[in-house]
Protein backbone atom coordinates (compact mmCIF):
# COMPACT_ATOMS: atom_id res chain seq x y z
CA UNK A 1 0.00 0.00 0.00
CA UNK A 2 2.98 2.54 1.09
CA UNK A 3 4.66 1.82 -2.08
CA UNK A 4 1.17 2.36 -4.61
CA UNK A 5 0.85 5.67 -2.72
CA UNK A 6 4.69 6.67 -3.14
CA UNK A 7 4.21 5.84 -7.21
CA UNK A 8 0.99 8.12 -6.97
CA UNK A 9 2.52 10.55 -5.31
CA UNK A 10 5.12 10.69 -7.77
CA UNK A 11 3.36 10.70 -10.47
CA UNK A 12 1.40 13.19 -9.27
CA UNK A 13 4.23 15.48 -8.32
CA UNK A 14 5.61 14.96 -11.73
CA UNK A 15 2.61 16.01 -13.54
CA UNK A 16 2.55 19.07 -11.51
CA UNK A 17 6.47 20.05 -12.28
CA UNK A 18 4.95 19.40 -16.03
CA UNK A 19 2.23 21.48 -15.80
CA UNK A 20 4.19 24.10 -14.14
CA UNK A 21 6.81 24.11 -17.19
CA UNK A 22 3.75 24.87 -19.54
CA UNK A 23 3.21 28.04 -17.31
CA UNK A 24 6.59 29.02 -17.38
CA UNK A 25 6.89 28.88 -21.14
CA UNK A 26 3.90 31.24 -20.99
CA UNK A 27 4.70 34.14 -19.02
CA UNK A 28 8.28 34.02 -20.45
CA UNK A 29 6.67 34.62 -23.79
CA UNK A 30 5.42 37.64 -22.36
CA UNK A 31 8.30 38.83 -20.76
CA UNK A 32 10.15 37.55 -23.84
CA UNK A 33 7.61 39.71 -25.80
CA UNK A 34 7.98 42.97 -23.18
CA UNK A 35 11.93 42.51 -24.01
CA UNK A 36 11.49 42.96 -27.40
CA UNK A 37 9.37 46.18 -27.06
CA UNK A 38 11.01 47.50 -24.17
CA UNK A 39 14.58 47.87 -26.59
CA UNK A 40 12.12 49.36 -29.20
CA UNK A 41 10.66 51.74 -27.32
CA UNK A 42 12.39 52.19 -24.13
CA UNK A 43 11.16 55.66 -23.48
CA UNK A 44 7.64 55.05 -23.33
CA UNK A 45 7.99 52.25 -21.12
CA UNK A 46 10.00 54.38 -18.47
CA UNK A 47 6.99 56.60 -18.86
CA UNK A 48 4.67 53.99 -18.47
CA UNK A 49 6.49 52.61 -15.47
CA UNK A 50 6.43 55.82 -13.99
CA UNK A 51 2.28 56.22 -14.45
CA UNK A 52 1.87 52.94 -12.14
CA UNK A 53 1.87 52.98 -8.10
CA UNK A 54 4.83 51.42 -6.43
CA UNK A 55 3.47 51.51 -3.31
CA UNK A 56 1.05 49.41 -4.09
CA UNK A 57 3.00 46.76 -6.33
CA UNK A 58 5.54 46.73 -3.16
CA UNK A 59 3.04 45.96 -0.72
CA UNK A 60 1.30 42.93 -3.23
CA UNK A 61 5.00 41.92 -3.12
CA UNK A 62 5.27 41.50 0.23
CA UNK A 63 1.72 39.87 0.42
CA UNK A 64 2.44 37.33 -1.82
CA UNK A 65 5.89 36.19 -0.16
CA UNK A 66 3.86 36.48 2.95
CA UNK A 67 1.36 33.73 1.59
CA UNK A 68 4.45 31.28 0.18
CA UNK A 69 5.43 31.40 3.78
CA UNK A 70 2.62 30.68 4.97
CA UNK A 71 1.38 27.97 2.17
CA UNK A 72 5.05 26.01 2.94
CA UNK A 73 4.38 26.21 7.28
CA UNK A 74 0.90 24.50 5.91
CA UNK A 75 2.80 21.63 3.82
CA UNK A 76 5.29 21.24 7.17
CA UNK A 77 2.12 21.55 9.59
CA UNK A 78 0.40 18.66 7.69
CA UNK A 79 3.52 16.79 7.63
CA UNK A 80 4.35 16.44 11.40
CA UNK A 81 0.70 15.79 11.89
CA UNK A 82 -1.09 19.35 12.49
CA UNK A 83 -4.04 19.51 10.41
CA UNK A 84 -6.01 22.17 12.15
CA UNK A 85 -2.61 24.29 12.28
CA UNK A 86 -2.36 24.14 8.13
CA UNK A 87 -6.16 24.78 7.57
CA UNK A 88 -5.37 28.28 9.31
CA UNK A 89 -2.00 28.19 7.35
CA UNK A 90 -4.26 27.61 4.36
CA UNK A 91 -7.17 30.32 5.46
CA UNK A 92 -4.36 32.76 5.86
CA UNK A 93 -2.74 32.30 2.60
CA UNK A 94 -6.27 32.42 0.59
CA UNK A 95 -6.50 35.69 2.82
CA UNK A 96 -3.24 36.88 1.09
CA UNK A 97 -5.04 36.21 -2.28
CA UNK A 98 -7.75 38.35 -1.68
CA UNK A 99 -5.67 41.02 -0.23
CA UNK A 100 -3.88 40.93 -3.45
CA UNK A 101 -6.93 40.88 -5.68
CA UNK A 102 -8.03 43.85 -4.00
CA UNK A 103 -5.59 45.74 -4.42
CA UNK A 104 -4.69 45.04 -7.80
CA UNK A 105 -8.66 46.12 -8.34
CA UNK A 106 -8.16 48.93 -6.40
CA UNK A 107 -4.89 50.02 -8.90
CA UNK A 108 -6.70 48.72 -12.02
CA UNK A 109 -10.01 50.64 -11.23
CA UNK A 110 -7.63 54.12 -10.80
CA UNK A 111 -6.19 53.32 -14.15
CA UNK A 112 -9.40 53.19 -15.90
CA UNK A 113 -10.31 56.44 -14.03
CA UNK A 114 -7.42 57.95 -15.64
CA UNK A 115 -8.43 56.93 -19.17
CA UNK A 116 -5.40 54.44 -19.26
CA UNK A 117 -6.29 51.30 -20.54
CA UNK A 118 -6.32 49.43 -24.01
CA UNK A 119 -7.68 50.89 -26.62
CA UNK A 120 -8.85 54.07 -24.29
CA UNK A 121 -8.35 57.82 -25.80
CA UNK A 122 -5.80 58.88 -23.96
CA UNK A 123 -3.35 55.78 -25.00
CA UNK A 124 -4.51 56.01 -29.01
CA UNK A 125 -3.49 59.91 -29.23
CA UNK A 126 -0.33 58.77 -27.03
CA UNK A 127 3.09 57.46 -28.19
CA UNK A 128 2.76 54.00 -29.50
CA UNK A 129 5.04 52.56 -27.13
CA UNK A 130 3.21 53.80 -24.39
CA UNK A 131 0.16 52.02 -25.38
CA UNK A 132 2.09 49.17 -26.23
CA UNK A 133 3.56 49.05 -22.29
CA UNK A 134 0.31 49.31 -20.43
CA UNK A 135 -1.22 46.31 -23.33
CA UNK A 136 1.35 44.06 -21.91
CA UNK A 137 0.99 45.20 -18.33
CA UNK A 138 -3.12 44.75 -18.56
CA UNK A 139 -2.48 41.36 -20.32
CA UNK A 140 0.42 40.39 -17.78
CA UNK A 141 -1.04 41.37 -14.71
CA UNK A 142 -4.88 40.01 -15.71
CA UNK A 143 -2.98 37.05 -16.54
CA UNK A 144 -1.20 36.80 -13.45
CA UNK A 145 -4.76 37.89 -11.17
CA UNK A 146 -6.35 34.90 -12.79
CA UNK A 147 -3.39 32.37 -11.65
CA UNK A 148 -4.03 34.05 -7.97
CA UNK A 149 -7.51 33.24 -8.05
CA UNK A 150 -7.08 30.12 -9.62
CA UNK A 151 -4.57 29.09 -6.87
CA UNK A 152 -6.82 30.70 -3.91
CA UNK A 153 -9.66 28.26 -5.13
CA UNK A 154 -7.57 25.61 -5.24
CA UNK A 155 -5.94 25.96 -2.00
CA UNK A 156 -9.47 26.18 -0.54
CA UNK A 157 -10.22 23.01 -1.91
CA UNK A 158 -6.94 21.33 -0.55
CA UNK A 159 -7.91 23.37 3.28
CA UNK A 160 -11.69 20.91 2.47
CA UNK A 161 -9.95 17.88 2.15
CA UNK A 162 -6.96 18.63 5.26
CA UNK A 163 -10.36 18.73 7.24
CA UNK A 164 -11.95 15.43 5.87
CA UNK A 165 -8.47 13.96 6.95
CA UNK A 166 -8.23 13.12 2.92
CA UNK A 167 -5.07 15.27 2.92
CA UNK A 168 -2.87 13.84 5.95
CA UNK A 169 0.95 13.24 6.97
CA UNK A 170 0.70 10.07 4.37
CA UNK A 171 -0.86 11.15 1.93
CA UNK A 172 -0.02 15.26 1.42
CA UNK A 173 0.28 15.46 -2.40
CA UNK A 174 -2.65 17.46 -2.50
CA UNK A 175 -0.96 20.01 -0.30
CA UNK A 176 2.36 19.96 -1.66
CA UNK A 177 0.99 20.84 -5.91
CA UNK A 178 -0.79 23.30 -4.69
CA UNK A 179 1.65 24.60 -2.49
CA UNK A 180 4.25 24.42 -5.55
CA UNK A 181 1.47 25.93 -7.72
CA UNK A 182 1.61 28.94 -5.65
CA UNK A 183 4.98 29.55 -5.23
CA UNK A 184 4.90 29.76 -8.85
CA UNK A 185 2.18 32.56 -8.72
CA UNK A 186 4.73 34.50 -6.54
CA UNK A 187 7.72 33.78 -8.73
CA UNK A 188 5.73 35.33 -11.60
CA UNK A 189 5.04 38.49 -9.69
CA UNK A 190 8.86 38.53 -8.21
CA UNK A 191 9.86 39.27 -12.07
CA UNK A 192 6.33 41.61 -13.23
CA UNK A 193 7.22 44.21 -10.24
CA UNK A 194 10.40 45.06 -11.04
CA UNK A 195 9.85 44.83 -15.27
CA UNK A 196 6.87 47.14 -14.88
CA UNK A 197 6.93 49.42 -11.81
CA UNK A 198 10.47 49.97 -11.27
CA UNK A 199 11.96 50.13 -15.00
CA UNK A 200 13.49 53.51 -15.32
Amino acid sequence: MSEQLHRDKSGATLGMWLFLLTELILFGGLFLLYAVYLARYPHEFASGGKELNVVFGAVNTVVLLTSSLLAAMAVTAVQRGAPRTSIRLLLGTIGCALIFLGIKYVEWNEKFGHDIYPSSQRLIKGPQGESVFFSLYFLTTGLHGLHVLIGATLLGFVAVRVQQGRVDSNNNSWLENGALYWHLVDLIWIFIFPLYYLIL
